[in-house]
């Protein structure tokens, strides 16, 4: 398994935002191979860590604004259920330019946490079936191990079954 440190001092926006929050949380590091063709299923692989208990944040566009999509590694994102559940009618994927201006991280690299402005936020409802999960830290290869209710709370997120397998 990768390296494990308990609150990366000055780390990414994401872990400086765990840490000013007092969440207990752990990163994972591993070395990214830019060939990987699935960013979180490299994670996945990496760390030893089931594909369900990995999340990877996603931008989409629902009616016009920018939100975000937390969902587990092993499926894809359910674009009618995120509309309904962010209260839209139409989603799409965001442009990934436009994902990474938004959010101030890069793709394959894009954390919940700690954004450049805070994303109205949609978290899978089978995060919740885990005592914790993984999501990204904030730059490829690293991944933040928290409690789904602690994930939620801090993204202001609702929860609902977005994901598909």
């Amino acid at each position: 398994m990768g390296k494990k440190t308990r609150q990366a001092p000055g780390g990414t926006p994401a872990t400086v935002a765990l840490t000013a929050a007092g969440v207990p949380f752990t990163t994972h590091s591993y070395e990214h191979d830019p060939a990987a063709a699935s960013y979180g299923e490299e994670a996945s692989r990496a760390l030893g860590v089931p594909a369900g208990r990995v999340f990877k944040t996603l931008v989409a566009d629902v009616d016009g604004t920018p939100t975000v999509a937390v969902v587990p590694v092993a499926g894809s994102l359910d674009l009618k259920a995120l509309a309904g559940a962010a209260g839209g009618k139409r989603a799409a994927m965001a442009d990934p330019a436009a994902a990474e201006r938004t959010t101030g991280y890069v793709l394959g690299g894009i954390s919940p946490l700690g954004q450049r402005k805070r994303l109205r936020t949609v978290v899978d409802a089978s995060a919740l079936d885990h005592e914790t999960v993984f999501v990204s830290a904030g730059r490829r290869g690293l991944e933040a191990e928290l409690a789904p209710a602690d994930l939620v709370r801090l993204t202001g997120a609702v929860t609902a079954p977005i994901g598909r397998a």
